[in-house]
């Protein structure tokens, strides 16, 4: 279970209260959290909560150690992932970090004084694109395809599973050359050069690069039939995106929008919808803590 994988990255005191939980609610787990200060928590789809009230609260040593197993120590070396504000672990997972930013040349390269830790548990569902494909892909070909929800709404795990159906070739359909600009570690959890997650047979990954950066060098170095982004941002996604796609490469990408009515009051994606470079919308929706999906198509 992903789950008892995320917690033995943590030192025991921290795994026996994991213990507490039950199955349901290990199964459920998105996050494990530690604040220097307070107990550790879980979040679960209905909220943060401790799972075990016997457990002693978090120390800024706790939290160095942490840090130190998690680089091997060798903090020096995983400076500039710090300074991105996480690291990424064996196994695909993401562990965000907040404290004291040190800067250099205005742009932050490391932390120090750890203050909290997240350990955000990824997981694959595959089958989940399945029925989406189904419903947005034209004679194998797919459009331009953006996935919507709000935080925590399950578009990196629907993008992940998207890819690996494309660059597979399920249910009859021909394997598509991916390209993924996995910017932040989260879709394909590269570790030593070999993904910790399910991205398909043919797809090929830049990891830790800036999406506007990336874009660019894998339409030059990989030609691909497809390219992935997670969570565009900024104006300079944008411009990448829709150069990339002027290229004649299809675009398939994830926003935090509730719905495309949420897109259009929004100047910087209104931009890109003028752009016509995505043809069809996700919308995902989450109630009494399932996921649905919506497709739309975009204006």
């Amino acid at each position: 279970m992903r789950f008892r994988q995320a917690a033995e990255l943590l030192e025991g005191k921290w795994q026996r209260g994991l213990r507490q939980l039950s199955e349901a609610q290990m199964a459920l787990c998105e996050e494990i959290r530690l604040r220097a200060g307070r107990q550790m928590t879980v979040l679960l789809p209905e909220g943060e909560m401790v799972p075990d009230t016997a457990s002693p609260a978090v120390t800024h040593q706790d939290l160095e150690r942490l840090c130190d197993m998690l680089t091997a120590y060798s903090r020096y070396a995983a400076a500039d992932a710090m300074g991105r504000g996480y690291l990424q672990t064996k196994g695909g997972f993401r562990v965000g970090l907040c404290g004291t930013a040190v800067l250099r040349e205005g742009s932050v390269a490391n932390l120090r004084d750890i203050s909290s830790a997240s350990l955000r548990i990824g997981r694959e569902v595959k089958g989940v694109a399945r029925p989406v494909l189904d419903e947005i892909m034209d004679d194998g070909a797919l459009p331009g395809t953006l996935l919507l929800s709000g935080p925590g709404g399950g578009k990196t795990t629907l993008l992940r599973d998207m890819i690996r159906c494309l660059s597979d070739g399920q249910d009859g359909r021909k394997p598509l050359r991916v390209a993924l600009a996995d910017e932040r570690g989260e879709i394909a959890a590269m570790h030593q050069g070999l993904p910790q997650l399910d991205v398909g047979a043919h797809t090929d990954v830049l990891d830790g690069c800036p999406k506007a950066t990336a874009i660019p060098m894998l339409l030059r170095s990989m030609n691909p039939q497809v390219l992935a982004v997670d969570e565009i941002t900024e104006s300079e996604d944008i411009r990448a995106i829709v150069s990339a796609a002027n290229c004649g490469v299809t675009m398939l990408a994830t926003i935090h929008a509730a719905d495309v009515a949420e897109l259009q009051r929004k100047p910087l994606f209104r931009r890109l919808l003028q752009a016509k470079v995505f043809a069809k919308a996700v919308i995902i929706q989450r109630q009494d803590g399932h996921r649905y999906y919506h497709v739309e198509d975009l204006p």
